[in-house]
């Protein structure tokens, strides 16, 4: 065997020790993947942190705000429960309403929306004398009707009843019914209704008021001051009232 034969197998058999050596360390390839094979789950690569980096601010995490609660709202009706509906009616139609001094209108008429509690009311009309009344208003619905064409009397005075001889001391009252004397002295005691009564009158300058019984007896009346105003009055208002009952006004209730 020549030198030349010598060199070429040697030459050979390092190239096949060399592609041992390769092949050996070589990956090996990656399989085959089938179409129904569900796809490799991509790689995460962990990002490398800078230790000597400044942090990152990062924005506060905005908390939405709240929603306000809605204020509760009283029902209707117990608002209105709370205030008071007034309906007016008198006896003569259109007078005049004064509320606490303050006019409201003419009756008939409805109010509401109104305060309760106590309110004084007022009549006027044409021809006749105001009314006052004090009324009690309640939560809800009133209906008060008030009477012009009424007449009421109820009034007293002390006097002093003059004798022949003597006197005596009592009281003089006066109501629709008719007048009333009262005294210690029984035998001067009297109740005379207005049909019995035939003379009633006053002497201002005289102080000196006269009840006559119609075919009886008659008293002369005065007082411990000797003051005519209180007989005056007493005796005005007899007759005021007794000029309503005959012109037909009713007796108040």
């Amino acid at each position: 065997m020549n030198r030349t034969t010598i060199a070429v197998a040697a030459l050979i058999a390092f190239l096949a020790w060399a592609l041992f050596f390769v092949l050996r360390d070589a990956p090996a390839p990656p399989p085959a993947v089938s179409a129904t094979d569900p796809p490799p789950a991509p790689r995460v690569v962990p990002k490398k942190i800078d230790p000597a980096a400044p942090p990152v601010a990062t924005a506060p995490r905005k908390t939405p705000p709240k929603k306000a609660e809605p204020k509760p709202v009283a029902p209707v009706a117990t608002i209105t429960a709370t205030l008071a509906t007034l309906r007016l009616e008198s006896d003569v139609p259109g007078a005049s309403v004064f509320i606490d001094r303050q006019f409201v209108g003419n009756t008939p008429l409805t109010l509401d929306r109104l305060e309760p509690g106590s309110k004084r009311v007022q009549l006027t009309a044409t021809g006749y004398d105001s009314v006052q009344r004090t009324i009690e208003l309640r939560p809800g619905a009133n209906h008060v009707t008030l009477r012009i064409k009424e007449v009421s009397l109820n009034t007293r005075t002390p006097v002093v009843h003059k004798h022949g001889i003597g006197s005596c001391a009592g009281t003089l009252s006066a109501t629709l019914d008719g007048l009333r004397y009262e005294t210690s002295n029984k035998g001067d005691t009297f109740t005379l209704p207005y049909s019995r009564v035939e003379v009633f009158n006053v002497d201002y300058l005289d102080k000196n008021l006269r009840v006559k019984e119609r075919g009886g007896k008659t008293w002369n009346f005065t007082n411990k001051e000797e003051n005519a105003d209180a007989l005056f009055v007493f005796h005005r208002d007899v007759e005021a009232a007794r000029k309503k009952l005959a012109a037909g006004y009713a007796p108040a209730q």
